[in-house]
């Protein structure tokens, strides 16, 4: 078998339905089988865009993702393959047949599980119905490369972000907006803005200040700070928040602790917030005034696409 290793990705795609959420479930003439949407990684793509474009290409509809759900591995004829699944939200769209899929079948999930084909889209399906399909989402993200601080002579607060940052940036422009953002919000240090000013041109959205989110305002009150994230949360919708690496592990440390969400990091190790990387945070309103609580939390350290298939 070659060792050659395939990347593919996918989704539970859902929406409401007079009865609760439903899922799409689709067959494919091919294999003759009912499956969840799913397909390869073109080249120069994340895992994140592939999801979305197969989502398009098999079913008609625009989709903006949520939480990570699972990771599926199988051999196939080319080598070991995996498939990442995440939630998956309607926005707008209309299935029509394809070559791909010939059906498409709007389920409630325990009727979904009973068509589909294989054991490993059940998994996923259960892990989709282990938490409400209508979470919020905040997308959490380490500013881009700025260079080296002591090779700065001016207002920390005013230094940019280097080449390499710049091409950061401009992978979370493309990133970013397969989670469906409605609000863009940034630590007032020119890179931080920098790293999100484009998402918020391509939005129509300005970048909003939130001091809390400095190092040095955090740490002065890090309740507040904490207590800021929470409200940002609170006000609903798909925010992104760029913030630094000496507030991002922090705060997800503590919201998780909060919520009893086991983070994916081995046990001892710092919270990861590499810059240019992402915490998708995914919450749901607690119990009685308790405020947002996090439910499930994945980590993507770069936006820069991946090889669709690597050599083991």
């Amino acid at each position: 078998m070659s060792s050659v290793r395939v990347r593919a990705a996918g989704a539970v795609l859902w929406r409401r339905g007079p009865h609760g959420a439903e899922v799409a479930v689709a067959h494919r003439p091919r294999y003759d089988d009912w499956s969840l949407p799913k397909g390869k990684l073109d080249d120069g793509e994340t895992v994140p865009a592939a999801a979305v474009r197969e989502i398009a290409e098999e079913t008609g509809f625009r989709a903006k993702l949520g939480r990570h759900l699972l990771t599926v591995r199988y051999p196939v004829a080319s080598g070991p393959k995996s498939v990442d699944y995440f939630s998956a939200a309607v926005v707008s769209g209309a299935f029509e047949p394809n070559e791909e899929v010939d059906e498409l079948r709007w389920l409630a999930p325990a009727d979904a599980a009973g068509l589909l084909s294989y054991d490993s889209d059940r998994s996923v399906l259960a892990e989709f119905t282990a938490l409400p399909a209508g979470l919020t989402t905040l997308l959490l993200v380490r500013h881009a490369k700025a260079g080296k601080r002591d090779d700065w002579s001016g207002d920390d607060d005013l230094r940019p972000l280097s080449p390499s940052g710049v091409r950061q940036a401009g992978a979370l422009r493309v990133l970013l907006p397969l989670f469906g953002p409605d609000r863009v919000l940034a630590a007032p240090r020119l890179r931080c803005e920098q790293t999100v000013r484009g998402l918020a041109d391509d939005l129509g959205l300005p970048v909003e200040h939130e001091d809390l989110m400095t190092e040095e305002k955090y740490w002065e009150d890090r309740q507040a700070g904490l207590a800021r994230l929470l409200a940002i949360v609170s006000a609903g919708g798909t925010p992104v928040l760029c913030s630094q690496g000496g507030v991002i592990p922090d705060l997800v440390a503590h919201v998780a602790n909060r919520g009893g969400v086991r983070l994916p990091v081995d046990e001892g190790e710092k919270v990861p917030s590499k810059k240019g990387s992402v915490w998708v945070l995914s919450f749901r309103a607690a119990p009685g005034n308790g405020g947002p609580q996090l439910v499930a939390a994945d980590y993507l350290p770069t936006a820069l696409p991946v090889p669709a298939a690597s050599h083991a």
